[in-house]
């Protein structure tokens, strides 16, 4: 299904807006063991992404939401096995509202159950009883992010984004976000529009060549399309990404991953993720169609077991010299 861009919301459509320091509260209890830190990891784009931070057990979320922005706080009560969570901003009701699905209320892992001779991943799912895939219903966010870490190095695509956020997102709603707060500095990543505004010298000067850049605009352009996507059945999903130039089939799973919280978008064409599972399940580094038919069993769960295995370390050995980071130069591209 090809995406569209058709509005969304209707024009003369009245939003109310919120004080930027009113705050509204809520409880939530999950009812089985939830680890938030390990929920919530997926998150975050490096130690510096101004949209995400980590203050001991406490977890801050700066996003833009579909009636404006907003900042949520999420902190673990494992006395009574609740989580509190407060949030500022126009969007604040449907951050608070989207706690549960955020953190993993929806994903059901009912039928996963890793083969006995997969010892690596027997442990790990004992281990992280506590882990759900989570879904933040962000689409273009998670979509820019995805584009700008395509084919270049964590460190990379991280101080790229980080500089993006901070010259061109908004500052974070809410009390919080004052000097001083625990929330100081986050930013709220760019809005459609500002995607679409941001000069090519900018994108440069963050380290993102025009293959990458053109891919987030072209999302920011079609992006009620993308928000979209989250009415779709999960089957459907990918190939709705996947019309999006620059946008493969390693960018619609990291998509997936995060937005739409589907367990089984595997990270193919990754440059590490099918080795380092491989290796894991076989003791055998293998390329990706090797990957694909190892873990044929577990369809509707891929991710999951790729999720599992990164949370126990369960990495192959790695020899010789680091990669160097590349220089990059424009390029066109199908996406990746």
């Amino acid at each position: 299904m090809p995406l569209d861009t058709q509005p969304a919301t209707a024009p003369g459509t009245v939003v109310a807006r919120r004080a930027p320091d009113a705050v509204l509260e809520r409880s939530w209890r999950p009812g089985r063991e939830l680890d938030v830190a390990a929920v919530l990891a997926p998150l975050r784009r490096g130690a510096g992404d101004p949209a995400v931070r980590r203050v001991g057990a406490d977890h801050w979320w700066a996003t833009r939401t579909p009636v404006g922005t907003g900042l949520l706080h999420l902190s673990p009560c494992p006395r009574d096995g609740a989580v509190r969570a407060r949030a500022w901003g126009d969007g604040a009701e449907h951050l608070l509202d989207g706690v549960p699905v955020l953190l993993g209320d929806g994903d059901v892992d009912e039928g996963f159950v890793p083969r006995s001779h997969h010892a690596r991943l027997v442990d790990a799912h004992r281990r992280h009883r506590g882990w759900r895939v989570l879904r933040t219903r962000a689409v273009l966010e998670a979509t820019a992010g995805a584009a700008v870490e395509q084919v270049v190095t964590g460190v990379e695509a991280h101080r790229g984004w980080r500089r993006l956020l901070q010259r061109f997102g908004d500052a974070a709603p809410g009390a919080p976000s004052a000097p001083g707060g625990p929330a100081e500095g986050m930013r709220v990543p760019p809005s459609a529009a500002a995607w679409r505004a941001v000069p090519s010298w900018e994108w440069l000067q963050a380290g993102v060549e025009q293959r990458r850049s053109r891919v987030v605009q072209t999302a920011a352009r079609a992006a009620d399309g993308l928000e979209r996507t989250l009415l779709l059945p999960p089957e459907r999903v990918e190939a709705a990404l996947r019309s999006l130039p620059g946008v493969g089939v390693w960018t619609a799973a990291e998509v997936r991953q995060r937005a739409h919280g589907d367990p089984d978008a595997f990270s193919f064409a990754d440059y590490h993720v099918a080795k380092d599972v491989t290796w894991a399940l076989t003791g055998e580094v293998l390329d990706d169609d090797a990957c694909a038919e190892l873990l044929e069993p577990y369809r509707g769960h891929r991710y999951r077991v790729q999720r599992l295995l990164a949370m126990s370390g369960a990495r192959r050995p790695r020899r010789g010299p680091r990669m160097t980071l590349p220089t990059h130069t424009p390029a066109t591209s199908s996406g990746r």
